[in-house]
């Protein structure tokens, strides 16, 4: 790439969260932040190096993790392999409940019930259940592709009440009236982003990504993740394999699965292992792999990086 700027892309469109999160998380780089429509084509700009990073949405903290992000690092087909994980960004999600301007003047006080559909990113139903339930059972849901999404559509419309769920950005962006503010089941809403980069791109391997708070007084952990699958024939297989973690003192911090789409009820596992940064533990890391492609049917390291959990003053 001739251009010296760096190039980010995120889950568009603009004013989505993961625009937010892009944002904040290059805030101190001269970054051109470019929406891209799927998953599927933030992981590509990353694997073809038409982009240098990619911000992309891993888990919540209410709602668990984002299945397309796992299917995408599953890598079934082979199709990303020089994207790596560099670093992580949380950022604390606060949803709004948007309509057209004018729509309803007295705001939540005086609303009717007269919303008859709602938009927003699957992942954003779990996250607003406790309003959901008490006020719009009943109502249509919609899934669209972000929550920005979701308030460009009722932007748009003219003739239904319909209603976004999405973020305040969103609203001042698309010019919506926000008809409730923070409608999170949660006050600590939060999404963790991985950060993307491509293993065979020198200047990306220089960015490091720590924004710990001053009030984090405890020392920054090191995550890694490793994704691997074993033959389900084999008793113990999964335990073997998880017991390897345990024997070179990494800390595993989650677990998750996809399916492998190679035979029905066969997974891909996902893990996150966590460590001190030292070249001890470094060694560790790779000792484990190593010892995990002998007791598995295949692994991958996906990277690792500095964890970005701010957990204040020791609180």
């Amino acid at each position: 790439m001739s251009d010296t700027r760096l190039k980010v892309v995120f889950l568009g469109p603009l004013a989505s969260f993961s625009h937010q999160a892009a944002a904040e998380s290059f805030k101190k780089t001269n970054a051109e932040l470019i929406p891209h429509a799927s998953f599927g084509d933030a992981f590509s700009a990353v694997q073809d190096q038409t982009a240098d990073f990619a911000v992309i949405p891993f888990e919540n903290s209410t709602n668990g993790s984002v299945v397309q992000t796992l299917d995408l690092l599953a890598d079934r087909t082979s199709l990303y392999t020089d994207v790596q994980v560099c670093g992580e960004y949380y950022l604390t999600v606060h949803h709004c409940l948007l309509v057209r301007k004018g729509t309803y003047p007295s705001g939540w006080s005086g609303y009717d019930g007269s919303i008859t559909k709602l938009y927003t990113h699957p992942q954003a139903w779990g996250q607003c259940e406790g309003l959901l339930s008490s006020h719009f059972k009943g109502v249509e849901r919609q899934d669209v592709s972000s929550t920005s999404k979701a308030a460009e559509i009722v932007a748009k419309e003219t003739g239904e009440s319909s209603a976004a769920i999405a973020s305040k950005f969103a609203a001042e962006y698309h010019g919506l009236d926000i008809l409730k503010e923070n409608i999170e089941d949660r006050a600590d809403n939060t999404t963790r982003f991985l950060i993307l980069r491509n293993t065979r791109v020198e200047k990306t391997a220089e960015l490091a990504f720590e924004q710990r708070c001053p009030s984090c007084t405890t020392w920054i952990m090191n995550k890694t993740l490793i994704s691997f699958a074993v033959a389900h024939s084999s008793a113990g297989a999964l335990a073997n394999a998880l017991l390897i973690f345990k024997a070179h003192g990494l800390n595993l911090t989650s677990i998750n699965t996809r399916p492998s789409l190679k035979r029905a009820w066969q997974y891909v596992f996902f893990v996150e292992c966590g460590q001190a940064p030292s070249a001890e533990n470094k060694e560790a890391v790779l000792e484990a792999l190593s010892d995990l492609r002998h007791a598995t049917e295949s692994c991958r390291n996906w990277g690792t990086w500095k964890d970005q959990l701010c957990l204040g003053a020791d609180s």
